[in-house]
């Protein structure tokens, strides 16, 4: 806040007096000292040095990119953070530009060779109509696609269709010709990696083209360079969980096709005092498997978060604020974790620390209810209180019902009538805790948490000789 109070000031943060400049790479390298830090990021060249003192990671974590181009550093570290709007008073100017080609985006030579290393072919799309319909065919010539691969998007006129394809995403981005109402369907023919998009006409009239080329359209990106995309989602519905976490509802708006495959995070993004403040969560499903439960709501229109409120914070209290019927901007999808790691598991071992919970949700669903494999899927849930615990009752109630899982609650400040286990994460809590179902079980570990918590979690696995491949961290 004392930062975004600094930019509101009217202070000349950049040095140059209201002047945009055309920087090269000799000029950017010239200013590489504390006192005098210029940073490109994304092709645009930020003055930094009044920022030095308000950085979260200190001023040599800003020092690492000083004079130099520090896009993959930043993107490494906090791709997430809003930094068009937290540095928009220290722009210096825009990169002068060496190559034709912007920053990201393949040439389509580049495209079909870099697929071509990986015996995969590019993809390519086209679209047919009818009096009430246009449809959209993107052929990936993937197999591995299906309905979390494709993210569309019916902004006003700009029709966007992002299909993610390994480490890249395949973007259509257009301005249509004529409307189209709010509404459409998406469907996948897995087998052969088609997708069709089909569109509702406005009016029943022959289109001559589909519409006006947008930025990226029909280009390939490596997926760390195509930046983050947000719609608007209305506020649904709120409900307390424990006494400082509650659950949110989120609706899509109907001209958008996302589905958070599991393991993946979004970014929300609310403007707080005028400047754009996001934070990364990882959506939940709305509650445990339960045969008892009636779904209330379609899934692929919903996102539901569990979320801790800091009154601290700057973050958490305004989105406690918002009213039913207000509306928070949300991101793509993004994350390391594949499904793939689920193929032939026996057992699943899931470690968690307050809402480090949040990722096991949908794992635990996922798990319990699509691995024929699976033998045993044991949680170890880390909380201070008794009163911290999410979803406690849930939990114990679908260890009753589901024989094949198993959920040890530990906690590090209970009353003195706790009976279960406490403590921190150790080697005791996890010799007891990590008993596959058989010798040569295939196992996956997950864990998410605060960072010492993780990072005291992987040395502890690794000291008891579980792989790289058997465990999967969560950033909290």
């Amino acid at each position: 806040m004392d930062w975004i109070r600094l930019t509101k000031s009217g202070k000349d943060l950049t040095g140059l007096k209201g002047r945009l400049i055309e920087v090269t790479e000799e000029e950017l390298k010239k200013h590489n000292q504390k006192d005098d830090c210029w940073i490109c990021i994304r092709g645009f060249v930020y003055n930094v040095t009044p920022y030095m003192e308000y950085h979260p990671g200190g001023e040599d974590e800003l020092m690492r990119a000083a004079g130099s181009d520090g896009t993959d550093l930043f993107d490494q570290v906090h791709r997430w953070v809003n930094y068009e709007s937290m540095l928009k008073e220290c722009v210096v100017g825009r990169m002068a530009v060496k190559s034709a080609v912007p920053k990201g985006m393949l040439p389509k030579s580049q495209v079909t060779d870099t697929l071509a290393k990986e015996g995969r072919s590019s993809p390519s799309y086209d679209w047919f109509q009818t009096d009430s319909i246009v449809t959209i065919v993107i052929y990936t010539k993937q197999k591995d696609i299906n309905l979390d691969s494709v993210i569309v998007d019916h902004q006003d006129d700009s029709f966007r269709a992002e299909t993610l394809i390994k480490d890249y995403s395949y973007i259509i981005h257009i301005e249509l010709s004529h409307e189209i109402e709010e509404d459409f369907s998406v469907r996948v023919v897995e087998n052969v990696g088609k997708i069709e998009i089909v569109l509702k006409k406005k009016e029943s009239t022959s289109w001559k083209h589909l519409g006006h080329p947008l930025e990226n359209h029909n280009s390939l990106i490596p997926k760390k360079d195509t930046g983050l995309y947000y719609r608007k989602c209305r506020l649904i519905s709120k409900e307390g969980v424990t006494h400082d976490t509650k659950l949110f509802c989120l609706m899509l708006p109907p001209s958008t096709h996302l589905q958070v495959p599991v393991g993946q995070h979004v970014y929300l993004k609310l403007t707080i005092t005028g400047t754009e403040i996001v934070k990364p969560y990882t959506p939940v499903s709305d509650s445990l498997p339960s045969e008892f439960k009636e779904p209330v709501l379609l899934n692929n229109k919903y996102i539901f978060f569990l979320i801790k409120i800091y009154p601290a914070g700057l973050f958490t209290p305004e989105l406690d604020q918002l009213q039913i019927g207000d509306f928070v901007s949300v991101s793509n999808p993004e994350g390391n974790f594949k499904i793939s790691q689920f193929q032939e598991l026996e057992d699943l071992f899931l470690l968690a620390a307050g809402t480090g919970f949040t990722p096991m949700v949908k794992i635990l669903n996922f798990a319990l209810t699509n691995i024929p494999s699976l033998r045993k899927v044991k949680l170890m849930f880390f909380n201070k209180t008794e009163d911290d615990i999410i979803w406690r009752s849930q939990l114990e109630k679908l260890a009753f019902k589901d024989k094949r899982f198993d959920v040890e609650f530990v906690l590090s400040a209970p009353t003195s009538e706790w009976n279960g286990k406490r403590g921190h994460i150790s080697p005791a809590l996890l010799s007891e805790f990590l008993k596959r179902s058989s010798d040569n079980s295939k196992v996956l570990i997950c864990i998410c948490g605060p960072t010492p918590f993780t990072e005291q979690g992987i040395r502890l696995l690794h000291d008891r000789n579980f792989s790289k491949e058997e465990i999967h961290s969560f950033t909290a």
